[in-house]
């Protein structure tokens, strides 16, 4: 079975998951399995631009599909709210209008130019989480650079630690193996090497790794002016956007430390709230959520899927999200999704 077969029969199953959950959700159909409510994670939100070659599509939704987003979960009764109430909101019992919270991370700068007034237009809160590292440009954003460098060549020489070789990416399908390859290569590695090791491979190419970050990153007036509006706050990101679970403690502490104070020299108070880079279960585990309870965070959110729950109080720093994800740029989708639906009955396969 091919890669790119791969790809397309799991992209099929989890349109005809959403599909069934939503018929189920519009039938009035386990309704508990919501739970209380869903923070929402997102990353770019701008317009649409074709692209043979989008290994990172699934980070960017249209301002069009937002605002439809946020007009169906209203219509499907949910009421919004800022990520930092969820603590107090879930510390009382209840069961009544489900709420949606929104984030958004890395901080880029189209959250400013295109997401705030679709939130604004909806009065809806949303948080931003910032990397220090990315808006003092003192880090870069390696899949962004890996996929301008891979759009560009048609060969590219590296080393994944058996020697030098040539990889041939003539075709979107020969890059789209690569950047997976690179990606589980980075993921198993030293991070920071393999991220300088990216960037002087592109620089070689003539393809400026810090010039994508200016790009598509808020400096601090941005953040600042961003912070400005009633609805949006800031939250923390670490300095390296790097996997926490491969870092020693102390250094994890030190990140989050870091990109807290950060923040409060933006802002002027410390944020309550911390979203893990990356946020899978391979790259944060309960030992971090644990540090970010010490570190003082009132709320942390991972990417693992689920709805928030009256007992997700005991997870306070380590809540899943929803993804708004580019490939399923359906409002139903979202809405089963939302729904619990699909977690209840991977709960049940389990």
């Amino acid at each position: 079975m091919t890669a790119s077969f791969r790809r397309l029969a799991k992209r099929t199953a989890i349109t005809s998951g959403l599909e069934a959950a939503n018929l189920l959700r519009a039938a009035g159909v386990m309704r508990s399995a919501r739970g209380r409510g869903a923070i929402f994670t997102l990353h770019h939100v701008r317009p649409h631009e074709e692209a043979g070659f989008a290994p990172n599509a699934h980070l960017e939704i249209t301002p069009e599909f937002l605002d439809l987003v946020l007009d169906r979960l209203k219509s499907d009764g949910y009421r919004f709210v800022a990520l930092d109430e969820l603590p107090a909101l879930l510390s009382r019992s209840g069961s009544g209008q489900p709420f949606a919270a929104f984030t958004l991370d890395d901080g880029y700068r189209n959250n400013l130019v295109y997401a705030l007034p679709i939130f604004e237009k909806h009065e809806a809160p949303f948080t931003v989480f910032v990397a220090k590292g990315l808006a003092e440009r003192t880090h870069t954003i390696w899949w962004e650079t890996l996929a301008a460098l891979l759009r560009k060549e048609e060969r590219l020489g590296f080393d994944f630690g058996n020697g030098h070789e040539m990889l041939d990416i003539a075709t979107v399908a020969t890059k789209e193996r690569a950047f997976a390859r690179f990606a589980s290569h980075l993921h198993r590695h030293d991070e920071s090497a393999i991220v300088g090791a990216i960037d002087l491979m592109a620089r070689k190419h003539e393809i400026d790794p810090g010039e994508i970050v200016d790009d598509l990153v808020m400096t601090p007036a941005e953040l600042n002016l961003l912070e400005a509006s009633p609805l949006a706050s800031l939250g923390a990101h670490t300095i390296s956007h790097r996997a926490i679970s491969r870092l020693p403690d102390q250094e994890v502490r030190d990140e989050m430390e870091a990109s807290r104070d950060y923040v409060a020299m933006i802002t002027g108070a410390r944020p309550g709230a911390f979203a893990y880079p990356y946020g899978t279960r391979e790259a944060v585990t309960q030992r971090q959520a644990a540090i970010a309870r010490e570190v003082g965070f009132d709320i942390a959110v991972t990417t693992q899927p689920g709805v928030v729950t009256s007992h997700s109080i005991d997870s306070i720093t380590y809540l899943p999200r929803l993804s708004v994800n580019g490939l399923y740029q359906k409002v139903r989708y979202v809405s089963g999704l939302a729904s619990g639906i699909p977690f209840r009955f991977a709960s049940n396969r389990g």
